[in-house]
């Protein structure tokens, strides 16, 4: 299966009282880069984990084109993309045998080939086969990034992906982005790395409280239009209420 657009209808996630998403609608089509701002507890993560089907919405409807996670099951799962907080990378095995333990949980053709590239752009050919509980941060970042894309995803779902990278690294993860991109991949990225993301997103979004607001496009820094979509609600917040 393939879609070309996701599509979040008034969604709202719960946990007990908790309302981590309150009521939230967007769409994301392919061959743009979405990034998702907010502050810590904002929302981001688990926007991201409804978006990649780990979590099903309290109310509202998620679609990926025609498809939703319960009609699509697996074959949606397949299409999809995901690096979080937890990057799900094995610190007793070699990059390696990581990757090809992902290449053949994907069923990819010619795992051999596909995981070789794979190293090569993480820049961990020379430690292909040394234990990642040995490997930096960054240097599991790049290993993580890369199985999140093993498997040619059409939606990508990056939470707070600049971590632990250095400067080269940081570059290369926007080339990888940009390509992803002219790859009509649909690519969602949650960060706090404003100034860093800025140069390769074509929309940023907000969310706060668990409500999601478009940032206005305009010659202003990001950080700036970010700053000012968030006024409102913190004012707000503020606010005296009446008895």
């Amino acid at each position: 299966m393939d879609f070309t657009s996701v599509t979040f209808t008034d969604v709202s996630r719960h946990f007990g009282r908790r309302r981590a998403l309150s009521g939230v609608s967007f769409r994301c089509e392919a061959g743009e880069v979405v990034a998702l701002l907010g502050p810590n507890g904002a929302g981001k993560s688990t926007l991201l984990a409804v978006a990649s089907t780990l979590l099903e919405p309290t109310s509202g409807r998620v679609q990926y084109g025609e498809h939703t996670a319960r009609s699509a099951r697996a074959r949606l799962r397949a299409r999809i993309g995901l690096l979080g907080h937890e990057l799900f990378v094995y610190p007793e095995l070699s990059p390696s045998e990581n990757l090809m333990f992902f290449a053949r949980l994907y069923r990819v053709e010619d795992p051999d080939a596909r995981v070789g590239a794979a190293i090569d752009r993480a820049g961990l050919t020379a430690r292909r086969d040394d234990p990642v509980s040995g490997f930096s941060r960054g240097m599991r970042q790049r290993l993580a990034l890369e199985r999140a894309l093993l498997h040619d995803p059409r939606l990508v779902l990056l939470d707070e992906p600049f971590t632990g990278l250095d400067d080269a690294g940081t570059v290369a993860l926007r080339a990888r982005l940009a390509a992803l991109r002219d790859a009509r991949r649909i690519v969602v990225v949650a960060t706090h790395d404003l100034e860093t993301v800025e140069p390769i997103v074509d929309r940023a979004l907000v969310l706060q409280g668990g409500k999601l607001a478009l940032i206005a496009p305009g010659p202003d820094p990001l950080r700036d239009r970010y700053r000012r979509a968030c006024e409102p609600r913190a004012q707000a917040a503020q606010a005296p209420r009446e008895s």
